[in-house]
């Protein structure tokens, strides 16, 4: 068994070029050491064919013969086998993939082909024009430029041909020779236009610089894009543009219209030899592989009489021998694993605190340091902490039906360089898609948290490109998707999406910062100004609340005394009424004994009234109460001798102070 194991990994790395041994055991006990299977799973399998891949390039004939299937011997007994039939009219064009291209050699090396004239088809660009010519197998590269001279009128000395599927050394070499299929690819370019190197780079300098309007026809959705790229476009961003138009992911298209020097998708359009400045291309979803496997046998057209004989012995002796049936087994039940986290989680946290665990049994213990919490938690940490604290925020999307998982944790995510980056940049959250209840969580929470932009770019990520680790950042105000690396990358192009994430995200942060500072700068000021408006506005309304104060004190002052003044005022009024109605008449003018009593006012007009001379001094005073100038606050003064009569006993007549018949009296204020 060691010995078949030995071979097998021979014949593995021989067929894919993969010189790190532990590598290739790896592909192979992947598949139970199922040669076929891990090639298969190593080779592109039909995706992104460029036109040197299509079917057209690759033309085997196989005759067929129906005989009985022969014992293998036991070094190749776990290989598959066919049943063939050899039939000079009866021919099978296998498929242009890597595969089967693989095996029409094994089978073509082998096969006895009747020599028969063949006319090839040559389709020559040139100067944004094709040209059809047919020519024999038997013919020569020079007649062929012959033809070529005849339709574009360019010397054969002067034309320089691509595109071939076998460079030939000069003219005079057959076609023939150079195993061509019959439809072929040529471009042509005139050698002037050709030079030295400096107008290569010229040449080639222009082209980056020129724009291609790419005509794009999707067979899959019966759609025409009309697309416009730069000549520094390769041709899987082209691929990958297309892919955001129509959801096939690169590794699912299947492409027409190519130049056959289109090799591998990291080429410019500049570099690929398309028709300037526009190009026809068509793209369609590649079909699903049949997984039916069908039991081979290889048989070798050069021994076909021998083995139709094989086969009449095959037929007599059925019981001679026992084939292992289980060489034949379709599928076989694989060990059943304990996923990451289990179906129908209803906790998040529960759910992340399963992750680590399982994490931990299946992968060690060399892992990024998850974070347990939700994913709100998660970017609350991370995200949402002020710029200072601020980390990004790695998700780790896990998925057990992806044939990368196991060498993205293992090789990538426990690389030391890795976990440097992560520890001291990231805050790491990791989540397990194998079930569709959990993948929906996922959606659900990320939709809530980031909106449903994020979710749908989430939503879009296929299966055979997991694991992902979907690094989110935070710039001012808005949390989003930066970049996503897929699990189909190495470790040099991981941690260059994971240095290009933590340089913007520092440029971003020292931003953020820089715009904080100034932010609290401004606030700090606008709350020194606020509260030195508040003690000014604080100041203003005590100054204010005291001057009302003292208006209001200085109001109620006016108020008493106005009420004083007016019930001294009453007061008065009453005493003048109660004065007055006790104020004898005034006496005849010829009355006897009657003094004229002149009294000068303040004011300056004149009073005069007849007293009796018998009348007491309190009578005259009660005239000047009733006229309004009461004793307490005018004097009366006599003219002579001048004296304050209000000073004198009031109850002596006008006559006992000898008073004149005509007698002068001046009020003044007191």
């Amino acid at each position: 068994m060691a010995g078949n194991r030995d071979v097998i990994l021979a014949d593995f790395q021989a067929c894919t070029d993969i010189d790190d041994v532990g590598e290739a055991i790896l592909h192979l006990e992947g598949t139970n050491w199922d040669l076929l299977a891990a090639i298969n799973n190593v080779m592109p399998q039909n995706t992104q064919q460029l036109p040197s891949e299509l079917n057209r390039d690759v033309e085997m004939t196989e005759e067929i013969k129906h005989v009985p299937p022969r014992i293998a011997s036991t070094e190749t007994a776990s290989l598959p086998h066919t049943r063939n039939s050899c039939s000079a009219d009866n021919v099978e064009i296998l498929p242009g993939t890597s595969n089967s291209r693989n095996i029409g050699k094994m089978l073509a090396g082998s096969s006895r082909l009747k020599d028969q004239l063949r006319i090839l088809t040559f389709h020559v660009h040139y100067q944004n024009d094709t040209y059809h010519i047919d020519i024999p197998d038997t013919s020569t590269v020079g007649d062929l430029k012959l033809q070529i001279f005849n339709d574009v009128n360019v010397s054969p000395c002067q034309q320089e041909l691509h595109g071939w599927r076998k460079e030939p050394k000069g003219d005079t070499n057959t076609l023939k020779s150079l195993e061509l299929p019959k439809e072929n690819e040529l471009f042509m370019s005139p050698v002037s236009d050709i030079g030295d190197s400096s107008s290569q780079v010229m040449k080639l300098s222009e082209r980056l610089a020129n724009n291609y309007i790419l005509e794009i026809r999707d067979e899959a959705n019966n759609v025409t894009y009309k697309l416009n790229f730069l000549g520094t476009t390769t041709i899987l961003e082209v691929k990958n543009n297309i892919y955001t138009l129509n959801d096939i992911p690169p590794r699912n298209q299947m492409w027409k219209g190519w130049p056959p020097t289109v090799k591998n998708d990291s080429i410019t359009l500049a570099q690929s030899g398309i028709s300037i400045p526009e190009h026809k291309l068509s793209v369609d979803r590649m079909p699903k592989k049949e997984t039916k496997k069908e039991v081979v046998d290889l048989v070798d057209t050069d021994s076909s009489v021998e083995e139709q004989e094989d086969g009449e012995d095959f037929e007599d002796a059925p019981e001679t021998f026992q084939v292992d049936d289980d060489i034949f087994i379709d599928h076989v039940q694989p060990t059943k694993i304990q996923h990451l986290i289990p179906d129908n989680v209803e906790d998040e946290v529960v759910g992340t605190m399963h992750f680590i665990e399982e994490y931990k049994k299946r992968y060690g213990s060399v892992h990024p340091n998850f974070f347990t919490g939700t994913f709100e938690d998660a970017i609350a940490e991370s995200c949402s902490k002020p710029p200072r604290e601020r980390k990004l925020l790695a998700v780790y999307l896990h998925h057990d039906n992806s044939i990368l998982a196991n060498v993205f944790c293992t090789q990538l995510l426990g690389f030391e360089t890795v976990l440097q980056l992560l520890s001291a940049n990231f805050v790491v959250w990791g989540w397990d898609c194998t079930y569709e209840s959990n993948k929906q969580r996922f959606l659900t929470s990320i939709q809530q948290a980031l909106g449903p932009s994020a979710a749908m770019t989430a939503r879009n990520i296929e299966v055979d490109i997991m694991p992902v680790l979907m690094i989110i950042m935070r710039s001012r105000s808005n949390t989003d998707i930066f970049t996503i690396v897929f699990g189909n990358v190495g470790v040099n192009e991981l941690l260059t999406n994971v240095i290009e994430a933590v340089d913007v995200f520092q440029e971003q942060r020292q931003n953020d910062i820089e715009f904080d500072d100034e932010r609290q700068a401004r606030e700090k000021v606008k709350e020194e100004q606020d509260q030195a408006y508040q003690e000014s506005l604080a100041a203003d309304r005590a100054k204010e609340e005291a001057k009302q104060l003292l208006e209001k004190i200085e109001k109620q002052k006016k108020e008493k005394a106005e009420n004083e003044r007016l019930a001294e005022q009453a007061r008065k009024e009453a005493h003048r009424l109660a004065v007055e109605s006790s104020l004898p008449p005034e006496p005849p003018q010829d009355a006897e004994g009657v003094l004229k009593v002149k009294i000068r006012l303040p004011s300056g007009q004149f009073l005069e009234h007849r007293f009796k001379s018998d009348a007491a001094l309190q009578t005259i005073l009660n005239f000047l109460i009733v006229k309004g100038y009461p004793t307490e606050d005018y004097k009366v003064i006599s003219s002579w001798p001048r004296r304050d009569l209000t000073t004198v006993d009031t109850n002596q007549t006008l006559s006992e102070l000898k008073f004149c018949p005509q007698e002068t009296l001046i009020v003044e204020e007191r």
